[in-house]
């Protein structure tokens, strides 16, 4: 069994993506042969989230701390450089098929209750493929007597067309919010957006939280990433259930990944949601949240 899981290609025309089993997300897609994420051997275990869907919360808790209902919680702290609770339990869960075509695959994933989350939730994820690109369709639902804290976000690296490092990379965040953060990486504040206009990267190095994201009609925001040199393109769009986006340039990955390319994540709730409560989900007992993104290649 490979390090990620059951593997499962789907395709239509010039897409093709490959989704795991661990993690529930995408190891790779390309568009005319071309990478649009980065990538990752079926053997290998995914680099910095790669792909991977971030339940019950996305980005860090402080300390690994919250409160909720009056009753104080402790998660297991993950990463030591920031004392901090990072992105939830289900990146590194195994998923399992429930229905599989040419063109999409929808997975599901238990969690169960446990020491610092005393919730059962269940997730459902469909990825298709088709003439707009990549798309998630996300499903959670509680099926416990108690109503549950959550969020949900996910965690793909998107390359700027057939540039090998990102430094002459335009990036354009749709944003008029954005998250001042402590040595913590947790907000303490906010300002403007600094890529309300398309941007070039250069050397700039990016873990930020960008929220009051600006939509079209349809409700979606759309965050572009483009290679001025070829003209080559990828958007990230995303529907009103995510109210956040983080970018991260990749320069915390090794070798030839370091600043090769850009985290794009929906987020349901910016970082630290359980501590502050802000745009936290609240799941009663029956209820499910939905939320839809994509990836659409140009």
């Amino acid at each position: 069994m490979a390090l990620s899981g059951e593997q499962w290609v789907i395709a239509y025309n010039d897409h093709e993506a490959t989704i795991v089993a661990v993690g529930g997300g995408v190891r790779s897609y390309t568009y005319r042969g071309r990478p649009v994420v980065m990538s990752y051997g079926d053997d290998e275990l995914a680099p910095g989230w790669s792909g991977h869907m971030l339940a019950p919360w996305p980005n860090r808790i402080r300390d690994g701390k919250y409160t909720y209902d009056g009753t104080e919680y402790q998660l297991p702290v993950n990463e030591i450089e920031t004392n901090t609770s990072l992105h939830g339990f289900v990146a590194w869960a195994e998923w399992s098929a429930v229905d599989v075509t040419d063109t999409s695959v929808t997975l599901e994933c238990r969690l169960p209750a446990r020491l610092g989350y005393p919730w059962t939730l269940q997730l459902r994820t469909r990825w298709s493929v088709g003439p707009g690109g990549l798309r998630a369709a996300h499903t959670v639902s509680n099926p416990g007597s108690k109503t549950a804290p959550f969020g949900f976000g996910t965690h793909s690296y998107l390359l700027p067309g057939s540039l090998e490092r990102i430094d002459e990379a335009t990036l354009h965040v749709p944003a008029a919010k954005k998250l001042r953060l402590d040595k913590q990486r947790i907000p303490v504040g906010s300002g403007g957006g600094d890529f309300d206009e398309p941007t070039v990267l250069k050397d700039l190095v990016i873990d930020d939280a960008y929220g009051d994201l600006k939509r079209g009609s349809d409700g979606k925001a759309e965050v572009r990433l483009a290679d001025p040199v070829s003209g080559q393109a990828v958007t990230v769009w995303m529907d009103e259930s995510f109210g956040w986006v983080h970018i991260y340039t990749s320069d915390g990955l090794d070798g030839d990944r370091k600043r090769a390319s850009v985290a794009i994540e929906p987020t349901t709730c910016p970082p630290n949601a359980f501590a502050t409560g802000e745009d936290l989900v609240e799941l009663s007992p029956s209820e499910a949240w939905f939320g839809v993104w994509g990836i659409r290649p140009e």
